[in-house]
C-alpha cells in the first residue's frame, strides 16, 4: 500500500466560478475531493510549464556562476572538427 503524501496546513484559494464549477464537476464524475482535482492539475502544471520556468531559473543561475560556453567558441570547435584531416 502506497504511504500518504504529507500534507501542508490548509490554504485559501479563489477560483473563477467558471473553474470551480468544473473541478466540481470532475470531482463529481471521478468520486474525488475537489481537492485531489485541483492537486492533480497543479502537478500537472508543475511537471509541464512549471518545469521550464524552474529549469530557466536554473540556467539564469548557472550563467551567473560562469558554467556556460559562449556559443561561437562552441560552434567553432565543432566546425574545426567536422574538417576532414589534410594528410
Amino acid at each position: 500500500m502506497a504511504d500518504k503524501p504529507v500534507l501542508s496546513d490548509p490554504i485559501t484559494l479563489r477560483l473563477p466560478e467558471d473553474i470551480l464549477a468544473e473541478v466540481e464537476q470532475i470531482a463529481k464524475a471521478t468520486e474525488r475531493s475537489r481537492s485531489w482535482v485541483i492537486v492533480r492539475a497543479l502537478k500537472y502544471y508543475l511537471m509541464a510549464e512549471g518545469n521550464d520556468i524552474l529549469q530557466i531559473l536554473k540556467g539564469e543561475e548557472q550563467v551567473r556562476n560562469g558554467e556556460f560556453v559562449d556559443a561561437e567558441d562552441l560552434f567553432a570547435e565543432l566546425l574545426d572538427e567536422a574538417k576532414p584531416d589534410a594528410a
